[in-house]
């Protein structure tokens, strides 16, 4: 059996590394961390707390509406929500609260799923 430590990082296909950029940069105002760009292969990390999330493009990895999920933890989520807003951005699933967190679903360009989350205060 493997035992497993921590999450080590989310990666997402890209299709087009400058408008992911310009998303995961201009929009959700993440830094980039580590970049390499090699010939038909493009990659970018931004470390976010004790993990990393991964943006790449490549001819043999595609995005799918189906894959994976990154929740993003806010700081202020009204204020996230706000920020999105004023970008244009449409909700998969508008901002909701449940009984330990609020969250909302929003897409990159190419379609992957992001979540922004907020622990309610004693929910670690």
């Amino acid at each position: 059996m493997i035992k497993v430590n921590e999450v080590a990082y989310i990666a997402y296909p890209s299709t087009d590394m400058a408008r992911s950029r310009a998303f995961y940069e201009g929009v959700l105002g993440l830094k980039p961390t580590y970049e390499n760009k090699r010939e038909n292969f493009a990659w970018v990390e931004y470390d976010i707390g004790a993990t990393t999330l991964g943006i790449g493009q490549s001819a043999d990895w595609k995005p799918s509406r189906e894959g994976p999920t990154v929740a993003l933890e806010a700081d202020d989520f009204d204020e996230a929500i706000a920020g999105l807003r004023q970008h244009g951005l449409s909700f998969v699933m508008e901002p909701f609260e449940t009984p330990v967190c609020n969250m909302a679903l929003i897409r990159d360009p190419d379609g992957n799923q992001i979540m922004i989350h907020k622990r309610k205060p004693g929910r670690g």
